[in-house]
């Protein structure tokens, strides 16, 4: 029964069927294992590209404040010069403006690094009502100087997450000067307000209780086609931004294992919502 030729026509068939999924298993853990390494590559020569830009950028910022501060040298001297107000201030404004546009790549490079660095979290327990506080009486001359209206809403309790102030108090304060720049656009007469608001954020039975930090505008609205795009690096449409606001503030949402949304309406504004795990 078993020399019959059905049964070898059936073991050389099974044989050639477990044959071809073995090889068919290898080649695809053959291709599994080449793809991971090519993403091994590729992440380490990002790493060294990374690690190279920031460098390079660290070199190139130092000059850059001496450049700055021979700009008010210069401008002293002339002022302290002999030479007749005609003579002068031509020659102020081109050191003004080369003072102005230095401190504009110096920025740039801070945001750049800010980005493109290691973020090294200092958590510390905090009621988030007195960092959104501080950061309102340090931006509030500004927002005057705007024309927009500066409001904060705050609950009555504490509102306590384990942040590192400096760090989330920079990617609020980004959202804010984005929110003003953007309501610059607006018509003479539009109302242009910026709201602050922190709150308990309502979560399901199974989900850690979260915090929200909303920075609210009466801006011109983003549409919805722009929203993402709006976070990726050298992407703005504000003349003499870096591009780089919003991504490091959203980085640095992230580093905190939080997330960074918008909310928006063309013609009625945005709300940036910053949302952050609560402790007790």
């Amino acid at each position: 029964m078993f020399s019959s030729p059905s049964f070898f026509a059936g073991l050389l068939l099974g044989i050639a069927i477990c044959t071809f999924v073995f090889v068919i298993a290898l080649r695809r853990r053959n291709e599994r294992a080449q793809v991971a390494e090519r993403r091994a590559i590729a992440a380490e020569r990002l790493a060294e590209i990374g690690a190279m830009t920031s460098g390079l950028a660290h070199e190139i910022k130092n000059p850059l404040s001496s450049v700055v501060l021979n700009a008010q040298l210069l401008r002293e001297a002339v002022l302290d010069s002999d030479l007749t107000a005609d003579d002068s201030q031509p020659l102020i404004r081109k050191v003004d403006t080369l003072a102005r546009e230095t401190a504009r790549l110096k920025d740039i490079l801070e945001d750049f690094l800010r980005f493109a660095g290691r973020v090294r979290l200092d958590r510390q327990r905090c009621d988030l009502r007195t960092l959104v506080e501080e950061l309102t009486d340090f931006l509030h001359p500004q927002t005057q100087l705007a024309g927009v209206l500066l409001r904060v809403d705050l609950p009555a309790q504490p509102v306590m997450a384990n942040v590192d102030a400096g760090l989330l108090k920079q990617a609020i304060l980004n959202l804010m000067l984005n929110s003003i720049q953007a309501m610059e656009t607006l018509p003479l007469l539009a109302r242009r307000e910026l709201i602050l608001r922190v709150e308990h954020l309502p979560t399901d039975a199974n989900l850690n209780p979260e915090v929200g930090i909303h920075v609210i505008d009466t801006g011109p609205g983003i549409p919805e086609a722009l929203i993402e795009e709006i976070f990726r690096p050298y992407i703005t449409s504000k003349r003499g931004g870096s591009g780089l606001g919003l991504a490091v503030a959203r980085r640095i949402v992230e580093e905190h294992g939080g997330a960074l949304r918008v909310f928006s309406e063309v013609g009625r504004g945005s709300d940036f919502r910053i949302s952050l795990e609560s402790i007790s």
